[in-house]
């Protein structure tokens, strides 16, 4: 790292003391209102990095806020459109008020009439290295450095450009060309990674990953210098991607699924190392022999060992089989080659490291195995792997260095959800006293054990009466989690098992659907127990892998810069980078649910049509046989993120959806209110409307969800069971309209056409027969604008602005700053109209 300590005594002399720098960012806020830090400067006592932070804050309007710590504070920039890896891209950069280091980890809201009023997360963050005195850069005005964050990387520079006398202090911040510069077209950072590094840790950058070196290709083995075996060898760890590498460069391999073992080997004598450093070698006393029949007299293979069923690695067989010390079905997949024959091999290019280990592997024995290499872009391995059942994938780079911590060199990427949790606690199987019938789960954050859920399945009676006997011989009385952990009521009311604590020691494999806005897990399954990782290591991690590479489309989008929407001069390339952003998000509103598509071959301002059925090829799409309806085509449905990117590269704008899933075709399971408002409503007449249509509802016993329909109204949706025909669901939807068109006709009618509701909210029922749609969430609308249909709460109905009020191009921003999904109880929700129907009379 530059130093600087050759900056003059005179030179200090003239700086500001510490507790002067403050000044202005302490006058400028009321502490006793605001949740920011005051702060106070301070200095570091002894030589440590300096931190660097980039927060993104929607005030009056979103912008980036950059701060570089140096001397006790955190220098700041405001910079409207943000940094972009570019070089060709200026990015305006306002020069402001000191801030405190506190700053750095502040995320929250900033009430309303104060200073910077808004929402603030942590984008980025790390660590940052100036090239040069940067108190001298300073004061030139010309500031170089180095950064090393979870998402900015290489060499950057800040320019002054404000003359002498101007209102506000303004830069230029730009990155330089070195090997981390790509175009904006290529990869647009933003877009990428628009949330929180605090919710969504993407882990730290290295050094490694941050100088990639050319494979020189008269290196050899024998270049590599000699040195003693290490006793100890500490493995490199991957970090978790949640997209796919664009650019070339990597070695991408299986992502095993089992334990990580390091074999040591000395003398041709084989000693077996988890990646904590414990010797398992007489738990696997055979697989070691096996290593030993290698030609290798003395070196390190970095692997994983796995059982393997039909071809695939199963956890649970491989768990079973140390338990049992059924050890011969146990087979070693070597990955690496950190040392070999006297010579330290760990700063040769891995691709060197693995031909030599797959000379020395492969075709040795059937439970020592090199792990292959794939050929093929990596969009295409990945949904090949995921749909074989694997794990995952792992990419590493080609040119990398061998380092014993986590680097973003090596890269997994996961097909679903899983993760490592420690089990809290656990629950009784109702009729089998013996059998455990829940875990509860946690994940440690800040020294405590934070809870993160439940998994009731994915075991068998054995394996229950196994945990049921580890967990009693470790119960406590307290519970070990700091946060609350509550145990979910069961399908007809009845009452959960009473939950029972446990000392935080066992760890568990879960996998599951999603993290719920309080950070707990859902849809989980058990995976089993896992001894190779201590519970106090335990993170929240789990992301999984969408099939873009970083910031681009998986599928080379046509036409690109073909616009669209003349009215904002929005193109192509913007709507499938949005779908591409918010597929995860719109995924369960469209999972298994027959769709009619808007396709718009020529942009909104030229003629549009609606598909409901395979018509033309639709990539990615699934076709439902015709059966599904008789006397129809096959329909379609979109069930992964890359089908709603498949979609929109064939043009799609807008996806609406069945009230009923594939699967129940016949039964819907939600009833839709259309408010739809006619010439002269104005917009605080449909807030009304929406909250007179939930009184209504919640007079008939029944709760209700509300979203913006990205045109002109608003959507009311009220999940069923799915127990009703479509007639008679839409019967009730008539009369509950009927109802309200009597009740008060100077609001609302019940006929449509634009004669009946000038001046009325017409709340549109036909949405809720058979075969008919309605607009999606997240979907975009085929209108001047391409604004969006939004979840929102009905705490936020007050404060909406209209039924369009997010659009294609800041939606994505409003939903990173949401900390609490509007519908996180909603797929929770399943209730019956019996009762309605009948008040309704």
């Amino acid at each position: 790292m530059a130093t600087t300590r050759g900056t003059s005594k005179a030179k200090r002399r003239t700086e500001k003391p510490p507790s002067a720098k403050l000044e202005r960012y302490q006058k400028k806020r009321n502490f006793s209102i605001t949740p920011e830090p005051a702060g106070a400067p301070r200095r570091r006592k002894k030589a440590e990095s300096l931190r660097f932070v980039i927060q993104k804050h929607w005030a009056r309007r979103l912008h980036y806020d950059f701060r570089l710590e140096l001397d006790g504070v955190l220098l700041s920039w405001a910079v409207p459109k943000g940094p972009c890896y570019d070089p060709s891209e200026k990015r305006m950069a306002v020069h402001t008020e000191d801030h405190p280091l506190d700053y750095a980890s502040f995320e929250g809201e900033i009430p309303a009439k104060q200073y910077g009023a808004g929402s603030v997360i942590v984008w980025d963050r790390g660590t940052w290295e100036p090239v040069g005195d940067p108190r001298e850069g300073m004061a030139a005005g010309k500031l170089l450095f180095d950064l090393y964050g979870e998402k900015l990387a290489g060499r950057w520079e800040l320019v002054r450009i404000a003359k002498p006398g101007d209102k506000s202090e303004q830069w230029i911040l730009f990155k330089k060309r070195d090997a981390w510069a790509r175009t904006l077209a290529e990869f647009d950072v933003l877009a990428a990674f628009p949330d929180s590094v605090i919710a969504k840790p993407l882990g730290p950058l290295t050094q490694a990953s941050l100088s990639p070196t050319k494979i020189d290709s008269n290196v050899t083995m024998h270049d590599a210098p000699l040195a003693p075996l290490p006793a100890k060898l500490a493995p490199q760890l991957a970090t978790l991607s949640p997209t796919l590498p664009a650019d070339t460069g990597w070695i991408i391999e299986t992502k095993f699924d089992g334990y990580r073992m390091l074999a040591r080997i000395e003398d041709a004598h084989v000693t077996l190392f988890t990646r904590n450093g414990h010797d398992w070698t007489l738990k696997l006393k055979s697989l070691a022999a096996e290593i030993e029949k290698l030609d290798i007299s003395e070196g390190w293979l970095d692997g994983e060992i796995v059982v393997l069923r039909d071809g695939v690695p199963d956890f649970n067989a491989l768990q079973n089989a140390i338990d049992c010390h059924r050890n011969d079905a146990i087979v070693f997949f070597a990955f690496d080659l950190p040392f070999w024959e006297g010579r330290d091999l760990r700063n040769l290019p891995l691709v060197q490291r693995r031909a030599k280990l797959s000379e020395l592997v492969s075709d040795q024995s059937e439970r020592v195995r090199f792990s292959e290499a794939f050929d093929a872009p990596p969009a295409q391995i990945f949904q090949a792997a995921c749909k074989l059942g694997l794990e995952g994938l792992m990419f590493k780079r080609a040119d990398a260095t061998y380092v014993s911590a986590r680097s973003q060199t090596w890269l997994k990427a996961k097909c679903k959800l899983r993760q490592e949790f420690v089990i809290g606690g656990f629950s009784d199987r109702s009729g089998a006293a013996k059998e455990v019938g829940k875990l509860y789960l946690g994940v440690y954050a800040e020294g405590e054990l934070r809870y993160a859920g439940g998994v009731g399945t994915g075991w068998d009676s054995g394996t229950a009466v196994d945990l049921k006997k580890r967990l009693t011989a470790i119960e406590i009385e307290q519970s070990p989690f700091s946060t609350e952990a509550r145990s979910s009521r069961r399908w007809g009311g009845g009452r959960a098992a009473a939950m029972r604590w446990v000392k935080p020691t066992l760890v568990a494999e879960v996998e599951f659907s999603e993290w719920t806005p309080e950070g707990h897990v859902r849809h989980a399954s058990f995976k089993g127990l896992r001894a190779d990782h201590p519970a106090n290591s335990i993170r929240q991690e789990a992301v999984q892998t969408v099939v873009t590479p970083h910031g681009t489309s998986a599928i080379k989008v046509s036409n690109p810069d073909r616009v669209i929407d003349k009215s904002k001069g929005i193109t192509k390339v913007e709507l499938v980078r949005y779908y591409e952003s918010v597929a995860e998000f719109m995924l369960p509103h469209l999972l298994d649910r027959p769709l009619s598509l808007v396709r718009a071959p020529e942009g909104i301002d030229a003629q549009t049509f609606f598909q409901k059925h395979a018509e033309t090829a639709m990539p990615g799409l699934t076709e439902h046989p015709s059966s599904l309806w008789p006397g129809h085509a096959a329909l379609l449905t979109a069930d992964s993120p890359a089908a709603i990117v498949a979609a929109a590269q064939m043009n799609v704008v807008e996806f609406h959806t069945w009230n009923s899933t594939a699967g129940k075709i016949d039964r819907p399971d939600r009833v839709i209110f259309d408010l739809d408002p006619g010439e002269g409503v104005p917009w605080d007449t449909m807030r009304e409307a929406a909250v007179l249509v939930r009184t209504l509802l919640d007079e008939l016993g029944l709760q209700s969800w509300l979203k913006t329909s990205g045109g002109k109204g608003l959507h009311v949706v009220v999940p069923l069971a799915p127990r009703r025909s479509y007639d008679e669901v839409k019967a009730f939807s008539r009369a509950a309209v009927q109802h309200l068109a009597a009740t008060l006709p100077q609001r609302f009618t019940a006929r449509s056409g634009a004669a009946n509701r000038k001046g009325r909210i017409f709340v549109d029922y036909l949405r809720n027969g058979f075969s008919q749609t309605t607009a999606a969430a997240f979907s975009a609308r085929a209108r001047p604008g391409l604004g969006v249909s939004m979840p929102v709460s009905w705490d936020q109905l007050a404060k909406l602005k209209s039924g369009d009020q997010w659009t294609i191009r800041d939606a994505r921003e409003y939903l990173s700053f949401q900390v609490v999904d509007p519908w996180a109880s909603y797929w929770e929700t399943r209730q019956v109209l019996t009762a309605a129907i009948k008040r309704l009379g």
